[in-house]
């Protein structure tokens, strides 16, 4: 949830390392060798178990009868895959390109890519960074200018284009990342996250969007910290070797249980990995307050999931998992059902795809 200034500062000084990441993250929508499953037709020939991914998100097109999976990109471009089955799906198409005056570089990563239909168009939210520094911070060292901005398009295939003069929606002067959408009494907001390496201990922050989504229409309040989950943490040591705890927030979806109580999914680290998780909200209402779960939902190195309900009714989680022991170690799309039916979000993780029982790797 953003900014409104007429023109967009310089930060403070050039550094290397963000440009190449966004360079190298492009990657991930390389393919690997077939791990279980047939291949599908000539449409939709990629396995799941063939994609790399991080931060996947699925948008079901019923009218076109049709899945797109987004996830994190690089080199200037958003892209996408579609299936009919959710197994098999197609080979990757660019849905936006950013233009040559792009904020962040008409080269720069596109993290967490995420699309919501909104009052008859499609919402791209996607975080980008510049190769500038926004600060150095005494404990983390450098924090990269990093925000999220809006795009828009006809089609869920887009192409997205920018429709908020080149502004992120999120604070110029923040950390910014993983902005997703909650629509609360017809007002839409996004969430987002303020980041550990600017503040510490990261935060769930809300802003209020403007009735298009072009900018925010307030100032971002926060929902909660990281280290309200208290499993949450690691141990750290600055440069200086100064020792610190390290608190992250990371990824936001929101669902409703059967009983009507609201849930955020969000990701963090804990004890050494990376890990799902969930809150409640005790008011019903965006503004909580929230109540952190006593343990994650996932916690061997899974998590920034999504939930979405497939065109035969039945409800799924959608994350990445990165399985260490393999012989090639990456982040992989992974689905799992889910069920919403009670009071609360429960993963039927035996039920996995594409690997059975997740829950026993």
């Amino acid at each position: 949830m953003g900014i409104s200034q007429d023109t967009i500062p310089m930060t403070k000084r050039t550094i290397t390392f963000a440009l190449a990441a966004g360079l190298a993250v492009g990657a991930l929508f390389a393919q690997s060798p077939v791990e279980r499953g047939a291949r599908g037709d000539e449409d939709y020939p990629v396995h799941l178990s063939q994609i790399v991914a991080s931060d996947p998100f699925i948008l079901p097109v019923e009218e076109e009868g049709v899945y797109y999976m987004y996830s994190t990109g690089g080199g200037g471009k958003v892209f996408s895959r579609k299936s009919k089955d959710l197994e098999h799906w197609s080979r990757p198409f660019v849905v936006m390109e950013f233009a040559p005056t792009h904020w962040a570089s008409p080269r720069a990563a596109s993290w967490a890519a995420e699309v919501h239909p909104y009052k008859g168009k499609y919402y791209l939210f996607t975080t980008s960074h510049t190769s500038d520094l926004l600060e150095d911070n005494p404990l983390t060292g450098p924090v990269p200018h990093r925000a999220t901005q809006i795009y828009v398009s006809d089609s869920p295939s887009g192409p997205f284009e920018d429709f908020s003069g080149g502004k992120p929606q999120t604070p110029w002067e923040w950390a910014s990342l993983d902005g997703t959408l909650f629509i609360e009494d017809g007002v839409p907001y996004m969430v987002f996250c303020h980041e550990w390496l600017q503040v510490i201990d990261g935060t769930m922050e809300a802003v209020r969007l403007t009735d298009d989504l072009s900018a925010a229409a307030g100032s971002p309040f926060t929902l909660f910290k990281a280290s309200d989950a208290a499993w949450a943490g690691e141990r750290k040591t600055s440069e200086s070797g100064t020792p610190y705890r390290s608190y992250v927030t990371d990824g936001a979806y929101f669902f409703r249980t059967g009983s009507g109580r609201l849930g955020m999914i969000w990701s963090t680290w804990g004890g050494g990995e990376y890990c799902l998780t969930a809150a409640y909200s005790v008011s019903g209402r965006l503004c909580g307050p929230w109540e952190q779960l006593d343990e994650p939902l996932f916690s061997r190195n899974g998590g920034h999931g999504m939930l979405f309900r497939s065109f035969d009714g039945k409800d799924y989680l959608c994350m990445h998992w990165e399985d260490r022991s393999a012989q090639r170690p990456a982040r992989r799309p992974i689905i799992a059902p889910v069920d919403l039916s009670g009071d609360s979000l429960k993963v039927l993780w035996a039920d996995s795809i594409p690997y059975d029982n997740l829950s026993e790797k």
